[in-house]
């Protein structure tokens, strides 16, 4: 364990020790229907890092970003849900998951996005000679993310990208043609931003032929690698607040994700601590009958 301590630590550098398997999981904590792992950065990248190095000797490690937003979608689309429970790897995605987690008793340590890990994987990529594929984002996105992440670490192989038209998972030939340009870059990390749900059930339903290392979902990741949409800056990323930059950049489009949907989080968040805390007072209880009944019968 101190080990994985010290290489979690030193993550910059991605050493990774045994096989996957051979390395310790983190927590799990279940937030309504949907997983979160109580993970760091560091240790999210030598995890993908080893599912990559070991490509081909295992099924391909599927990775979701568990926030607020889909933590809510799993309670009314039992499909998606089965999709993250199904994951491999449950990163933090969103604040608000962190702060769920420390009134549920099972703090997670940090919050790991996956845009934020998706860069952290191409640096390793070009540290390792991993091959990258891109696929989705809006038009044009995923061929200037390559070219921007390519100048931002030099030897990056970005190996394809493909993006996809609108309503591309009704037409089986356009899902024949994303396959063939998979198959033909033999990518080990496949970046997937279709947006919630869809690319975690597009990642589910397809992982069984994918001949991938991970397949990682990165949302609109490649767009703002692109330059076609900004991200928050990062003094308003530390203070948990980047949901609100995103609503008061499109408030069309965001607008009943974050002020419905965050209202609904809070109320899966709030029932499930009051389940907990009425399961843990009825153990206390409990134990504290038990050897009064043992007592009576002397």
């Amino acid at each position: 364990m101190a080990v994985i301590e010290e290489t979690t630590r030193a993550g910059a550098e991605l050493e990774v020790h045994g096989a996957m398997e051979a390395l310790p999981r983190p927590p799990r904590l279940l937030v309504g229907k949907v997983p979160v792992d109580r993970i760091t950065m560091d240790y999210a990248a030598v995890l993908v890092t080893e599912a990559l190095m070991h490509r081909g000797e295992l099924p391909p490690m599927t990775i979701v970003g568990p926030n607020a937003y889909l933590v809510t979608l799993a309670e009314k689309n039992a499909r998606f849900a089965e999709a993250m429970l199904a994951a491999d790897l449950a990163v933090p995605d969103g604040i608000s998951v962190v702060k769920a987690s420390r009134l549920l008793g099972a703090e997670i340590p940090e919050r790991v996005t996956g845009g934020d890990l998706m860069e952290r994987m191409c640096a390793a990529a070009a540290h390792f000679g991993f091959r990258v594929f891109f696929l989705g984002g809006l038009p044009g996105a995923a061929m200037m993310a390559a070219h921007n992440l390519r100048v931002r670490y030099p030897g990056l192989n970005i190996c394809g990208t493909y993006c996809p038209p609108m309503g591309f998972e009704k037409r089986e030939a356009e899902q024949e043609r994303i396959r063939e340009a998979i198959e033909a870059a033999a990518p080990d990390l496949l970046c997937v931003a279709f947006g919630a749900p869809k690319q975690e059930i597009w990642m589910q339903e397809n992982r069984g032929w994918l001949r991938v290392g991970a397949i990682l979902p990165v949302g609109a990741a490649l767009d703002t690698q692109a330059g076609l949409r900004r991200r928050a800056p990062m003094w308003i990323q530390r203070l948990g607040m980047e949901w609100f930059f995103r609503l008061a950049m499109e408030p069309r489009r965001l607008w009943r994700r974050y002020l419905i949907g965050n209202a609904e989080f809070l109320v899966i968040v709030f029932r499930q601590w009051l389940r907990e805390s009425y399961g843990r007072m009825r153990e206390r209880l409990g134990t504290m009958r038990k050897p009064a009944m043992e007592g009576d019968g002397d």
